[in-house]
């Protein structure tokens, strides 16, 4: 059954007028009010113009790029790189220059859904989503099903640095190999002596972080060490610098402190320091992502390198049909360990 402008109201408890003013943009709605009816129009996935069916192709010049948060240089590498591909795409196979919109989503799931179904109305030409995705199973069908029918109206696709949903076609996915760059950042670790390794981990909830810990304690595991205290918290530097207080007071005597990423690496070395603490004389600290701040910390961060705007670049071109997806819609792209100053053997 289609759903109509009548529904939308109804289901928000406001006036067709009020629904109509909110989508259109050109009334001010208290924003309770414009909250409200934009959760009815994604709970019922209403499309302005009429039903989904009659978008039988997106025909909009505009390609949305959603980040959990554009402040954090790991999104803000990734979406940049991918909109200079999007400005460049009128060269491409696809033809007509695109123009792309990054959306903030704060990494609410909520907030995620709202701007997906905005786009839909709009006919957005593409969506690049970026960055881990919540592991709750029924964010993750909500948003699969959001997807599924942006596609279905013509909209490409593409998801950089998130794994597809199991079963997931729709999608030409982007996928980073956080497993082997972890298992490999533990195993340099292991193999300069240390047996007492911290861990900051990031949200516990996250993709990411779950594969990231995932390699790391693959690697412990094979070399038969056990596993030490480990500390859930956001992606930031004050996080590193909370985190390492907990860590040493579950373990004086760690030698090592792998960090979720190296934002939050520069916080576990101040925290190092300030208790004065040598790094990595005392205390041999590792990174993630290799952000340009990881080479320019001191000393410099042993981290994982991802290639975060070549893989915004490849975003890009494939959300603007300049390129072609790979075979199966899947590409890995690898993480490779980077060795620098803050990690060294144990002291003897």
């Amino acid at each position: 059954m289609t759903v109509t402008l009548a529904d939308v109201a109804a289901r928000a408890r406001v006036s067709p007028a009020t629904v109509s003013r909110v989508l259109n943009g050109n009334y001010p709605v208290a924003e309770s009010t414009r909250e409200r009816v934009l959760r009815a129009v994604a709970d019922l996935d209403y499309v302005l113009n009429g039903p989904a069916s009659s978008l039988a192709a997106a025909t909009s010049d505009l390609v949305g790029v959603l980040v959990n948060d554009i402040a954090d240089p790991f999104f803000g590498i990734m979406a940049s790189a991918a909109q200079t591909a999007i400005g460049a795409g009128a060269s491409g196979r696809g033809g007509g220059e695109k123009l792309a919109v990054v959306c903030n989503t704060g990494g609410s799931p909520e907030r995620e859904l709202t701007y997906l179904t905005l786009l839909q109305r709009q006919r957005a030409a593409a969506v690049i989503l970026m960055g881990g995705s919540l592991e709750a199973p029924e964010r993750l069908a909500a948003t699969a099903a959001k997807l599924s029918r942006l596609a279905d109206a013509g909209t490409r696709v593409v998801l950089c640095g998130r794994p597809p949903v199991e079963g997931d076609a729709h999608a030409a996915a982007l996928v980073f190999d956080h497993r082997t760059g972890a298992r490999r950042l533990t195993e340099h670790l292991l193999g300069l002596g240390h047996r007492r390794i911290g861990y900051v981990a990031g949200p516990a909830d996250r993709t990411t972080t779950r594969h990231r810990l995932e390699g790391h304690r693959e690697a412990l595991a094979a070399a038969g060490v056990p596993e030490g205290p480990t500390v859930h918290g956001p992606y930031e530097r004050a996080s590193g610098h909370a985190a390492t207080a907990e860590l040493l007071a579950r373990d004086p005597d760690l030698t090592a402190i792998v960090a979720s990423n190296d934002t939050v690496a520069l916080g576990v070395c101040a925290a190092l320091r300030e208790r004065g603490l040598d790094v990595p004389g005392d205390v041999s600290v590792a990174g993630f992502d290799d952000l340009p701040c990881a080479l320019d910390a001191v000393p410099p961060l042993t981290t994982v390198h991802l290639p975060l705007h070549e893989a915004g670049t490849r975003a890009g071109h494939l959300a603007a049909d300049a390129a072609e997806p790979a075979p199966d819609g899947h590409e890995t792209i690898p993480a490779e360990l980077v060795v620098r100053g803050s990690t060294g053997a144990v002291r003897g």
